[in-house]
């Protein structure tokens, strides 16, 4: 009897051990649902409030508590990484933002929410485009945007675009041509010395409060030449590698998924390059050893998606290029978890570069020929298709059975997951509150019965005009 009690025991903390916590990886789950707790969103398209900005979002928005987390890119490609007030009522919108000289690349990378399950208290993302060579990987304390770590990885067509996920006390994300790495999230080095994450928070803090004294003298001595402080020159933790695979080898520019034991990753092939591998592959998350490898025809740019023993991949022939669409083509498929071996595959006449949501028996992608699809997940039958009547690029939020996609001209649909039937829509360039016309290249999500969603202007009729976030809700 001990010994089974033991066992169980032992069952139930390694079970405990690989859970992720809500917002702890793309799109709020290994389902990618962008939708990470029971409430149902909105019922009707009442915008609450409003950021208007010259940011262009392309990746999806976080959501946490009373904050929302987003990644832009201003102008000449500057990283702005802002922290909002969520708060239908705030006065102040922005509670934190980092910029240069802090952020020295661009951000596109959709952030991860890491903490205790009582506390979830960092916030973490990687830097770097198709454009830059290098990246580096961030750790913020979400009250004030604290940087806690930063870990660099250098090498050409290396950047942190995919979002991480955070599991057991570490962090997994594709790095371009660096691969896969996974590093730990609470286990650092500074300075030469091992430390964890609460001596860094002190360390840092203090070197912080020192900095800001040392202006608060030069400011008196001589106001006109002092400087004031930037978060550049605070010191630097950098976390423990647990390990790397893939680098210069494959390409993984999307969102990697941790189920169990298994690390699921997208890796691409880079046609003008010629560099990279078109596969899907399962490694060990404990040491990074490959288990399988099942080859693609089109790059899977949105990343695995997972539920249960079945894992749904959509792929591309055309990446994040409105100048390409036409004649674009996509497929969604689904394999086995365990082997790799494909268990059925529609061919799509639009690139499908997003990833797939999953949920009641459901797999639910968008694609650039204007249609939103809904196929049975243990089948692969489709459902029922929706015309959104112009291209989508992002993934669809699902929550208690709906539906939310938007596209191309910045119009949010909400979606019967059931039927496919239209409940509503809301078109963000004519709504009176928004009035500002962009694309949606990230996924909209939805947290306590809120729908948030931002847009894109870097290309499109609207180039270069202004951009918004948006809070969507009943009340």
């Amino acid at each position: 009897m001990r010994r089974i009690c033991a066992l169980i025991l032992s069952l139930v903390f390694v079970s405990g051990a690989r859970a992720q916590g809500p917002w702890s990886t793309y799109r709020g789950n290994p389902q990618r649902t962008g939708h990470a707790d029971s409430q149902a969103g909105p019922a009707t398209p009442k915008v609450l409030w409003v950021h208007k900005s010259k940011d262009h979002y392309i990746a999806s928005p976080l959501p946490a508590g009373d904050r929302l987390f987003v990644s832009g890119l201003g102008a000449f490609n500057i990283a702005n990484f802002t922290c909002l007030n969520a708060d239908p009522k705030a006065k102040d919108r922005v509670l934190w933002n980092k910029t240069t000289p802090y952020l020295k690349l661009p951000t596109v990378s959709s952030p991860a929410l890491s903490g205790s399950m009582l506390a979830r208290d960092r916030i973490i993302f990687g830097d770097g485009m198709h454009q830059t060579d290098g990246a580096t990987l961030h750790c913020l304390d979400i009250a004030g945007g604290l940087p806690l770590w930063q870990h660099p990885v250098p090498g050409t067509l290396v950047h942190l675009e995919g979002s991480p996920a955070l599991v057991d006390g570490k962090a997994y994300i594709g790095g371009g041509a660096a691969g896969v790495l996974c590093v730990e999230l609470d286990r650092v080095t500074l300075e030469g010395k091992s430390m964890d994450l609460a001596q860094v928070r002190k360390v840092v803090a203090q070197r912080w409060k020192e900095l800001q004294a040392k202006y608060q003298e030069e400011k008196k001595k001589d106001p006109l030449f002092a400087v004031p402080p930037n978060e550049d020159q605070l010191p630097k933790a950098n976390p423990v590698r647990v390990w790397q695979q893939g680098a210069e080898k494959w390409h993984v520019d999307a969102p990697v998924n941790v189920v169990g034991e298994r690390v699921l990753v997208g890796s691409a092939f880079l046609d003008k390059e010629k560099v990279g591998d078109r596969a899907i592959y399962a490694l060990d998350a404990r040491t990074g050893k490959p288990l399988w490898r099942t080859p693609l025809k089109l790059n899977p740019w949105g990343g695995p998606s997972a539920e249960g023993a079945t894992i749904v991949v959509s792929g591309s022939s055309i990446g994040y290029d409105v100048k390409a669409l036409k004649g674009a083509k996509g497929f969604i498929a689904a394999y086995d978890l365990e082997t790799g071996k494909e268990k059925w595959h529609k061919d799509i006449t639009g690139g499908v570069v997003a990833c797939a949501a999953l949920a009641d028996g459901a797999a639910v992608v968008t694609a650039t020929d204007g249609k939103v699809r809904a196929f049975d997940l243990a089948s692969g039958e489709r459902r029922w298709i929706y015309e959104a009547k112009m291209p989508l690029f992002a993934p669809v939020a699902i929550a208690k059975g709906i539906v939310y996609a938007g596209d191309l001209k910045g119009v949010v649909h909400a979606v019967d997951l059931k039927s496919g039937i239209e409940q509503w829509k809301l078109d963000l360039g004519a709504h009176p509150a928004v009035q500002s016309p962009g694309m949606i290249y990230a996924g909209p999500v939805v947290q306590g019965g809120r729908l948030y969603v931002a847009t894109c202007n870097l290309e499109g009729p609207a180039a270069r005009q202004g951009t918004a976030v948006v809070c969507v809700g009943d009340q």
